[in-house]
């Protein structure tokens, strides 16, 4: 059962883009999934923090445990 989240008077509803697709969609209080314009890209954004493909780039510290340590043991 999916709703419409377009109520008949959208005259002055806030619209913003929906940050997985991109189609404009209302930020209002009777979207029930804003940001996102539908169930589905609210659930496929939540899957790609899920299986953490959202990463922010760097530079690996020397305290990461996959890393390659230098020491006075050597």
């Amino acid at each position: 059962m999916s709703r419409d989240p377009t109520p008949p008077d959208t005259g002055n509803a806030r619209t913003v883009e929906c940050p997985t697709c991109g189609k404009r969609c209302a930020f209002e209080p009777w979207n029930p999934w804003r940001p996102f314009c539908s169930e589905r890209c609210r659930t496929s954004d939540l899957g790609a923090w899920a299986t953490e493909s959202y990463r922010v780039p760097g530079k690996p510290s020397d305290d990461d445990p996959g890393g390659e340590k230098s020491g006075p043991e050597g």
